[in-house]
C-alpha cells in the first residue's frame, strides 16, 4: 500500500501558496510543499549552483578508471534536475568542465568532451519536453567544433521555453570570465558608448555571461573538498555555502533536499545586522 506524502505545516499559509503560484508560473510542476514539506517555499533558493566533485574518486574506489565516475555522474544530473524542477528552482548552473581541467590527461579529457556531445543529443528533447531552457556559460573557443555544436544545437531547441533553466558552465573560470567581462566593458569605454565615470556594479555584471539569470543565493560542493574552484566568483558573493562529503555519483535528489534544508535554516544578513 503506497504510503501517503506528509502534509506540510505550511499547507494553509498565504505566504506559501503565493510563492508557489509564482513558482507554478515559470514550472507548472513545482510542488515544494509536497516534495519537501518541512521546508517554507520562501526558503527554497531560486538559484542553485553546484560543483560537482569526487567523480574520479568513485570511480577509483571501486576499482575502475576515472572516466567510469564521469559517466555514473550523469545520473545524478538528471535526479538533481528533476528534483528542482518539484521544488521549484528557477536556475541551477552545473559546474561541468573548467579551464583548469584541460591540464587532465588527454584520454579522459576526450571522454568529456564526448560525454558533453553524448548529453546534448540524449537530452536535447527530453529538455524541451520538460520545459527546461538550455545554457551554457565559458569560453567556447577552444572546444572541439563538435561540442560547440551540440550545445548551441540545444540551446536554439530551448531559447523560447519558458521555464527553469539548466546551465552548464563548460570550459569556464570565474577569473576569465571577469576578465572578459572588462575586455568588453573597456571596449564600450573606447567607442565612447560608455562614461568611465558611470561604470559599477551593474556595468560589470551586465557584461557577464550570463547577466540575465538570478545570482546563486546557494553553492553545493560534492566529494568533501573546501574551496570554491574559480566558480562562478562574482554571483557566488552572498551565496550559501554547503559542503557534502558525498561524491557526485551518489547525489540524489534527497541529498539536494537536505542542502535546501540547511540553507533554509541559514540567516542571511548581506551585510546588515538582521536577516532579509
Amino acid at each position: 500500500m503506497p504510503v501517503a506524502s506528509p502534509v506540510s505545516p505550511f499547507a494553509e499559509c498565504p505566504r506559501a501558496a503565493a510563492v508557489v503560484e509564482r513558482m507554478r508560473r515559470l514550472n507548472p510542476r513545482a510542488n515544494p510543499l509536497k516534495h519537501l514539506p518541512d521546508v517554507h517555499p520562501e526558503r527554497v533558493p531560486r538559484h542553485i549552483a553546484i560543483i560537482m566533485d569526487g567523480n574520479g574518486r568513485w570511480a577509483k574506489e571501486r576499482g575502475f578508471p576515472r572516466i567510469f565516475g564521469h559517466r555514473n555522474g550523469a545520473g545524478a544530473v538528471r535526479d538533481v534536475v528533476m528534483q528542482c524542477g518539484n521544488l521549484g528552482v528557477e536556475a541551477l548552473t552545473l559546474y561541468s568542465f573548467s579551464l583548469e581541467n584541460w591540464k587532465r590527461p588527454d584520454d579522459e579529457v576526450k571522454a568529456l568532451m564526448y560525454m558533453a556531445v553524448a548529453y546534448c543529443h540524449g537530452e536535447r528533447e527530453a529538455l524541451r519536453r520538460e520545459g527546461i531552457r538550455f545554457r551554457v556559460i565559458g569560453r567556447r573557443e577552444g572546444l572541439p567544433s563538435e561540442v560547440v555544436e551540440a550545445i548551441e544545437s540545444v540551446e536554439a531547441h530551448t531559447a523560447d521555453v519558458v521555464g527553469p533553466t539548466l546551465c552548464l558552465a563548460l570550459n569556464y573560470g570565474a577569473r576569465q570570465e571577469l576578465a572578459d567581462a572588462a575586455r568588453r566593458l573597456a571596449r564600450d569605454v573606447a567607442a565612447g558608448r560608455v562614461d568611465p565615470e558611470s561604470v559599477d556594479e551593474a556595468a560589470i555584471a551586465s557584461r557577464l555571461y550570463a547577466p540575465d539569470l538570478p545570482e546563486p543565493d546557494l553553492l553545493i560542493r560534492t566529494g568533501g573538498e573546501m574551496r570554491v574552484s574559480n566558480f562562478l566568483l562574482w554571483q557566488i558573493s552572498y551565496a550559501e555555502l554547503v559542503v557534502r562529503e558525498t561524491y557526485w555519483p551518489d547525489f540524489r535528489g534527497e541529498q539536494l533536499n537536505d542542502a535546501v534544508r540547511e540553507f533554509s535554516k541559514r540567516s542571511r544578513r548581506f551585510g546588515d545586522v538582521e536577516a532579509k
